[in-house]
């Protein structure tokens, strides 16, 4: 063979014969449904019991004697500095001063939040109860009050004739385009636990992600109708949250909507992540529902409940459809 064949024997097509038959895609194992096991753990860690009555006289009873040893310390550091170096004694004191005075509006802030939250939980009981027993007096100092809460004028609750008209009137005013505010909210949390689900790939990293979003997403949605809790008030509602889903059942993946996302989801054939974000999202979604049930000051009447597959198929939209 010459030079030249051989170039041209190299440089040209090169066929390969496969004695082995092509693989049967239908044999293949199953890629098992997503879970959501980021909100699923989550959601445990949310509602896990925070302990009994002895449990917390135990962890008041040590807070307070750290308390007290951390004041008589510092005390005692500034004492003795004062009298060795007078200028960096009194530093040292007044930094203890405003450190202390930091931690009083900081509790002061603290039992603000929940005395708001407890505002709504009241306005709420008050509003059910007049609407069970149609008591129109009630109805109407219900409407006063949730009209000074956001500081707006709503209708006047002496026109209404009945405690429905009287409550359904200051709901459309003012409740409603709150709602819509809500709902932006719950859209916005599920999109980001969908993609954090979808592009975290560390095992505890999501879990966390998903935590601090539902935890914004309900401080949110409780100052939107004016709760405004602090740090503590802010787990305590979102232990209720989560207690109240798995109470309910809510949290489970099987059902109607989550499952068809679990199972049905296009994205969830295509990248097991991909389905484990789909059903993240539409699990924050279900916690914002009912975190706006919660905070929500009055029953839904003129409003409507938001769905939580309207709210999934919203806050994923186009979200995955270049991947």
């Amino acid at each position: 063979m010459s030079r030249d064949a051989g170039k041209a024997g190299a440089s040209g097509p090169v066929m390969i014969e496969l004695d082995e038959p092509a693989p049967d895609i239908a044999a293949a194992p199953e890629i098992p449904d997503p879970e959501g096991a980021a909100m699923q753990a989550a959601m445990g860690y949310m509602a896990r019991p925070a302990g009994g009555g002895v449990g917390r006289w135990i962890w008041g009873a040590a807070a307070s004697l750290l308390t007290l040893v951390l004041g008589v310390a510092a005390y005692d550091f500034a004492a003795d500095l004062i009298a060795r170096m007078p200028v960096l004694g009194w530093l040292a004191a007044a930094m203890s001063l405003v450190l202390a005075l930091t931690l009083l509006v900081f509790a002061l802030r603290e039992v603000i939040g929940l005395r708001r939250l407890r505002r709504l939980d009241r306005l709420r009981a008050r509003a059910e109860a007049a609407l069970a027993e149609g008591d129109l007096g009630e109805a109407r100092a219900v409407a006063q009050a949730l009209a000074a809460l956001y500081g707006a004028q709503g209708p006047d609750p002496d026109e209404a004739l009945d405690a429905e008209a009287a409550l359904e009137g200051v709901e459309a005013a003012l409740l409603i385009p709150i709602d819509a505010r809500v709902e932006a909210e719950i859209e916005a949390a599920a999109r980001q636990v969908a993609l954090a689900t979808a592009l975290i790939p560390l095992a505890f990293a999501d879990v966390a992600a998903a935590l601090a979003a539902n935890l914004r997403m309900i401080r949110r949605i409780a100052t939107l109708y004016g709760g405004r809790p602090g740090s503590f008030g802010n787990w305590r509602l979102l232990r209720t949250v989560a207690l109240h889903l798995m109470a309910t059942g809510l949290v489970a993946v099987g059902d109607d909507v989550i499952g068809s996302l679990a199972g049905g989801g296009v994205m969830s054939k295509i990248s097991r992540r991909f389905g484990e974000g789909v059903v993240n999202g539409a699990l924050t979604a279900r916690v914002g529902v009912a975190a706006m049930e919660i905070c929500r000051p009055m029953p839904f009447r003129m409003g409507r409940r938001p769905s939580v597959s309207a709210l999934t198929a919203r806050a994923l939209r186009g979200l995955f459809s270049r991947a």
